[in-house]
């Protein structure tokens, strides 16, 4: 018997059959719906036609958005339908007539990479998501640590920068306005205005302010000198970052997962050492190791297919 693993996004909603190896066996896809009702109806649907061509014995959902304690109510979802502690492990389970696993979309990932990734052999180790934003998850001895309240950890919105950059959680200078995707393009527009930069390809589409991170990945590829300087930006601030996370929880191990560890070869050893030079003790101290994730854009796909089979 298979599980079914769903990676939920604001665009589209992924659905894959996911064996006990670990391994995708199946995959379908639909338009995410922006009303409540119709995202539980694609999810069912989905869920109807992976079930006439497997024997489907759970389903797993990755949520990107704040969860209870217990992993049954959609608290907040800023990019979902689901608000206002909506009860969807229970109303699924009684639309699907099959268990039902809700987990956050980093802890599901996080626990993909523990079952058949990069930190299979880990005790003490974090995972930390860069993407459009910055999600983490810490794992202990084979559990997902979630605080009081469901939430932890919250490292993405920790306050680098007093009075700096805006960001969407309302408050100011947040870690995530520094160190990922969204926040290359606001970099490259600041480095780009103290001038100097005028002959690099990717300047005029910065100060126009139409440039994106995948064009600031794409420059720094060229060799462009703007483009180079922001991820050169980038990998201090993400560095600084995983300093905090090294010295709040003494990790023996970091995976970096999200969109953007896939140019991990572009920061990632000036992340590593920015980290090091942070960090409380510097030289006196382990250092955490740093890698990339090993199952990509399927981590959490995969993770909470694995959770969901726990209810088997």
């Amino acid at each position: 018997m298979v599980t079914i693993g769903f990676d939920i996004g604001g665009t589209n909603t992924r659905a894959g059959v996911v064996d006990k190896h670990g391994d995708i066996v199946d995959v379908e896809e639909t338009h995410t719906p922006h009303d409540a009702d119709g995202l539980t109806h694609a999810i069912v649907e989905l869920v109807e036609v992976l079930r006439r061509r497997h024997s489907i014995g759970a389903v797993g959902l990755a949520v990107a958005g704040f969860l209870d304690p217990d992993c049954e109510v959609v608290r907040f979802a800023p990019h979902l339908p689901w608000q206002d502690n909506a009860p969807v492990k229970q109303l699924l389970e009684e639309e699907l007539e099959l268990p039902v696993c809700l987990e956050h979309d980093a802890n599901a990932a996080a626990w993909g990479e523990y079952r058949y990734g990069a930190a299979q052999d880990a005790d003490t180790w974090v995972f930390f998501a860069v993407g459009t934003g910055i999600g983490a998850t810490l794992m202990h001895h084979g559990e997902i640590y979630r605080g009081s309240f469901g939430t932890a950890p919250e490292f993405g919105h920790i306050t680098v920068v007093q009075g700096g950059r805006a960001c969407s959680c309302g408050k100011q200078g947040c870690l995530e306005r520094y160190a990922s995707g969204t926040a290359l393009v606001d970099t490259a527009v600041e480095i780009a205005t103290k001038g100097g930069f005028e002959p690099c390809t990717l300047y005029r589409r910065a100060v126009d302010k139409r440039a994106t991170g995948n064009d600031v990945v794409a420059a720094a590829r060229n060799g462009d000198a703007l483009a180079l300087a922001t991820m050169d930006d980038f990998a201090c601030w993400l560095g600084q970052g995983l300093s905090i996370v090294s010295d709040v929880l003494d990790p023996e191990l970091i995976v970096l997962g999200g969109g953007v560890s896939a140019d991990a070869d572009l920061f990632l050893d000036a992340a590593h050492e920015a980290m090091r030079r942070n960090m409380v003790g510097s030289g006196f101290r382990p250092i955490p190791r740093l890698q990339t994730a090993d199952l990509g854009p399927q981590a959490g796909m995969i993770g909470v297919a694995d959770l969901a089979r726990k209810l088997l």
